[in-house]
């Protein structure tokens, strides 16, 4: 049998072990196989390509909004005759959809698939005398096959880490414990922060901007260290990084990656800012997922921000704010977090009675109305009303543009002054500093560094952005059950955090099915 190729097909680990023998031997458009195609560098290139392309994915289903709506900080929206799964997401249940998390799973797969085809055939190709170009692409390769690591394991808990790609045999392979998965985490993000050389190509129309550096792997290694040191109580990230090594990494990135923070918060985000948008391609984005608009409509490309169009208001375009689904509706607990005078919270949230826009809840059909919605990543119009994507000749659901901030340089300082604490207060405090200074646009809203500030500072510089439900978990599930309850607003928006979950999401059923037995449901599921 021939392996194909795969730029373009879908596989994961367990569907593709239910594929017919024909499918896979079924001959594909092109005639390039893994044994013909692995020559050049440019090939090597086109494989690289292919592992970033999976990062597009990201939309309706996958972590972001997921993570969101589990949060204290959203609820699950959408329109009152909208499936229920947003429901079950925002409330821990797992009724209606069985598959309700395939496409993360899914897509984290098909991305450690092509990354483990790529690495197996870099030996393959010519380099000639450029084996540092072969180092760089092995880098990046490997970060991105930690990231898709990393999707699954703060999603499921305990996973399936492949570092090969693998053989009818291996089809149904049992889950392992964390501690393997992050080690082999660990171990691809450092050979990037070692290996990567000192580029920052956030910097206005540099055409590698979006590729990874080693300011980003050293900044990975960080969120890593913190999720996995927090949540499995552990000194170090799968004896593999010392704290002491990831505070060296994340130092390294807040003195010398070039990287610092935009001047004026709202500048960061388009619906907040409009002319004085800082840009994509802004200082402050130490990794970034690019999207672009040249689908035109096209379902089969993923060139757009597809989870856009979830989290905009809903039922039509409303004063400059585009329309969309009305998913993931903002908890009035997260605008009320802000303090007086803290600029993020107005650059973040739509509060339509305060910005004047009557939104009717029962002509826009919305479910779990609460007054306010994302301005972060929303879609805006023209001064005609019109969909900024449709005035260029896209589809508003699918051709939306805003690249997806993974990684900013305030988390940078935040992980700083987290990781900081108890070595070096005075860079701690400092870390912090710079992000409340940012805020208020002032030095006078200062306050003491401790770990309680820095979480509570992160889930208002990160709001919206798919970090606060993984921040909330890795301090203990009765930290998330004391956040994510929610009993007093009524019915409509009642939820429950049950901790025999133990903070992980239930497993796709379809793959605990052609697992044959190897694989069990998460508890609590």
């Amino acid at each position: 049998m021939k392996n194909y190729i795969k730029l373009f097909a879908v596989s994961s680990l367990f569907v593709l072990g239910a594929c017919s023998q024909d499918f896979l031997d079924t001959e594909p458009s092109t005639t390039k196989v893994e044994e013909n195609f692995y020559k050049t560098p440019n090939d090597a290139y086109q494989g690289l390509i292919a592992v970033y392309d999976i990062l597009q994915r990201e939309a309706y289903g996958g972590p972001l909004l997921v993570s969101e709506q589990a949060s204290d900080d959203c609820f699950g929206g959408y329109g009152t005759a909208d499936a229920v799964v947003d429901l079950e997401w925002d409330r821990f249940l797992y009724v209606s959809n069985k598959d309700m998390n395939a496409d993360v799973w899914k897509n984290s797969y098909l991305g450690i698939y092509r990354a483990n085809i790529l690495l197996e055939n870099l030996n393959k190709v010519n380099w000639g005398s450029d084996t540092a170009l072969k180092t760089r692409y092995e880098a990046e390769v490997r970060f991105l096959r930690a990231h898709f690591h990393f999707q699954a394991a703060k999603m499921f808990g305990d996973i399936v880490p492949l570092d090969h790609t693998i053989t009818s045999s291996e089809f149904q392979l049992p889950r392992q414990a964390a501690e393997i998965t992050y080690a082999l985490i660990a171990n691809d993000l450092k050979f990037a922060a070692d290996n990567l050389n000192n580029d920052n190509y956030s910097q206005t129309g540099n055409a590698n901007y979006g590729r990874i550096t080693k300011w980003a792997a050293e900044a990975y290694l960080a969120r890593t260290f913190l999720f996995y040191t927090d949540y499995y109580k552990k000194a170090d990230l799968a004896g593999v990084i010392t704290k002491a090594q990831a505070t060296t990494y994340i130092n390294d990135v807040v003195s010398n990656s070039g990287h610092g923070l935009v001047a004026d918060f709202a500048n960061l985000w388009l619906a907040a800012s409009f002319e004085k948008f800082a840009g994509e391609d802004n200082t402050e984005m130490v990794w970034a997922v690019r999207f672009n608009g040249s689908g035109k409509g096209d379902w089969n490309l993923n060139e757009g921000n597809r989870f856009q169009v979830d989290i905009a208001p809903r039922g039509g375009a409303i004063g400059k704010y585009a329309s969309g689904w009305g998913g993931a509706t903002v908890n009035p607990k997260l605008y009320n977090a802000y303090e007086t005078g803290d600029t993020r919270r107005d650059a973040t949230i739509i509060n339509y009675s305060g910005e004047g826009l009557n939104f009717d809840q029962q002509a826009r059909d919305q479910r779990q109305y609460t007054g306010y919605s994302w301005k972060k990543y929303c879609p805006i119009t023209n001064a005609a009303g019109t969909s900024i994507v449709e005035v260029n000749g896209g589809n508003f659901q699918i051709d939306n543009y805003q690249d997806y901030a993974v990684i900013r340089f305030s988390d940078v300082l935040l992980m700083a002054a987290e990781l900081n604490l108890g070595t070096n207060a005075a860079l701690a405090q400092a870390d912090l500093d710079k992000v409340r200074d940012r805020a208020f646009k002032s030095t006078t809203h200062r306050v003491p560094v401790s770990k309680a500030v820095i979480m509570n500072e992160r889930r208002l510089e990160l709001a919206l952005e798919g970090q606060r439900y993984f921040d909330l978990i890795r301090q203990g599930v009765d930290v998330a059950k004391a956040a994510i309850d929610n009993n007093d607003a009524g019915s409509d928006f009642a939820v429950t955090f049950r901790t025999e979950t133990l903070g992980w999401f239930p497993l796709p059923q379809s793959q605990i099915v052609l697992s044959n037995g190897t694989i069990s449901q998460n508890p609590g599921w």
